[in-house]
Parts: C-alpha cells; structure tokens; sequence
C-alpha cells in the first residue's frame, strides 16, 4: 500500500531528468490519461502529478514517485 497521498511533494524521473511537483489526485482504478491506459488498485495505485516547474500533468505508479520532505526542490 502506498504511503502517498494527495498534496505531497514528489519528485519522478522523466527524460530530462529527476523533476518535482505535488500529487493532484489518486487513482485506484483503471483509467485514461492522456491517451494512455493505466491500471490502478487500492493496493497498487497510480497518482497524477503537477510539475513544479512546468504545471504539466503526468500519471505514475506509486514505486516511481519519490517522496520529498516539504523543505526539499
């Protein structure tokens, strides 16, 4: 079970490199995000993020999302 909810600051590999944001909502069930199926449980959920840089949304698993203390990027 993730220890991620919404409102947490955390940061997330992308292309670029390691980025960070905060979590805009959780997902625990299959859904669509930006033409891209993901698949979400209560036991293994997906999270949208906002980019602290960009304001970009994206959609990760849980395991690809670092926790960040609130003093940290």
């Amino acid at each position: 079970m993730s220890s991620i909810s919404v409102g947490d600051r955390v940061s997330w590999q992308t292309s670029q490199g390691r980025t960070s944001g905060r979590v805009v909502e959780k997902k625990t069930s299959d859904f669509e995000f930006a033409g891209q199926h993901f698949t979400a449980t209560s036991d293994d959920p997906a999270f949208v993020v906002e980019s602290k840089s960009t304001g970009a949304r994206a959609a990760h698993k849980g395991r690809a999302l670092r926790s960040l203390r609130s003093n940290d990027a």
